[in-house]
């Protein structure tokens, strides 16, 4: 039984179906289970990765966990692991631990679930992609309006985004197989693009005349602020507008591990176009 936490996300969804379509027995872990998209041969089971005691359920006779990083308790949700004899555990982890620095409040996050990983005592793998392509959802309400103008922080940083479809699919080849056991992977989309970029894709698959508006470093700041904590806002600064961090390297680590190459963001724009489309 492979047990995916984050069923109801971006990459979980996609692991799950993924696994399914391989005919693998899948557990799917949410916190709100009737969200979840029924699929044959997959069972459903609440549980929430903030409350490590929750996840008793759903891993019991698990032997591979796909677990979401960036949670407060990870020692607590591996030893729950550790406990139900799981022998196999792929974290979700990020691109920036490689050559971030420390202080860095989402490196520190990342490292201190990589390191829990490490001492917890299960096989271990470690997937840290780039951005995901499925942040340009952040698009979503203002093209639903109807609005030309698209707004955009950071807008002169190229990013080498990944769709969460390869990620799975990373995800789904190393999952319970000893060879990946105790390594780490780096995974990236096919090509950096800027915000621009990926607009200029989008107007052209809706047909619609679009620009993109850059916001000026504090007005992003200001509007950040209101809705993430300062220690992420302040990383998230440091990542993209000092520099701290490039996400610009394409990889050819998805074409290892799967077999094919990455997705397009014009692929992935396609796959969601209508999540856009008036």
């Amino acid at each position: 039984m492979i047990v995916v936490t984050g069923a109801t996300g971006n990459v979980g969804g996609e692991l799950v179906s993924a696994l399914a379509a391989q005919g693998r027995p899948v557990r799917a872990v949410a916190r709100e289970p009737e969200r979840v998209t029924r699929r044959a041969g997959v069972e459903v089971v609440a549980g929430d990765l903030n409350r490590p005691d929750s996840l008793k359920e759903a891993l019991t006779g698990a032997r591979s966990l796909f677990l979401l990083g960036g949670f407060p308790d990870m020692p607590g949700v591996l030893a729950q692991a550790r406990a139900a004899g799981v022998a196999h555990v792929v974290l979700l982890s990020s691109r920036s631990v490689v050559g971030g620095r420390p202080d860095n409040a989402v490196v520190a996050m990342h490292l201190t679930g990589e390191a829990a990983l490490r001492e917890s005592g299960p096989g271990w793998t470690v997937l840290r992609p780039s951005g995901f392509m499925s942040n340009t959802f952040e698009w979503r309400e203002p093209l639903l309006r109807g609005d030309v103008t698209i707004r955009s922080p950071f807008a002169d940083v190229p990013i080498a985004a990944i769709d969460p479809f390869d990620i799975a699919a990373a995800a789904a080849a190393v999952l319970g197989d000893e060879e990946h056991f105790g390594r780490a992977y780096s995974l990236s989309g096919p090509a950096a693009l800027l915000p621009a970029d990926r607009l200029a894709v989008l107007a052209e698959l809706l047909g619609r005349p679009l620009r993109l508006e850059a916001v000026p470093d504090d007005v992003a700041r200001e509007e950040m602020s209101r809705t993430t904590p300062a220690r992420y806002v302040d990383a998230f600064f440091r990542f993209f507008s000092d520099g701290e961090f490039d996400d610009t390297a394409v990889l050819p680590t998805v074409a290892e591990l799967t077999g094919r190459p990455p997705r397009s963001f014009r692929g992935w724009a396609r796959e969601h176009l209508a999540e856009f489309r008036r």
